[in-house]
């Protein structure tokens, strides 16, 4: 799709909507093309963003637990 650089103006919300459903959107002066307007990809959460980033001894919850302990976790007393 190409459009104006006032039709951009004026439908902008519109233009918007349609490079974030794939479409391309250029922006023209008169008949020139100027301007392409895309969207900015969405980055998700990736797991083990700080992988390698941490230092020192992690919390004792990755520790194993003691026998006697687990037993009364377990309810085998």
């Amino acid at each position: 799709m190409q459009v104006t650089v006032h039709a951009a103006k004026t439908n902008l919300s519109k233009l918007i909507e349609a490079a974030q459903a794939g479409e391309e959107v250029i922006i023209a002066k008169g008949k020139r093309p100027v301007a392409r307007l895309v969207p900015i990809p969405q980055n998700t959460f990736t797991i083990g963003l700080l992988a390698g980033k941490l230092t020192g001894a992690g919390p004792d919850f990755f520790e194993p637990v003691a026998e006697d302990e687990l037993a009364l976790w377990e309810g085998r007393e």
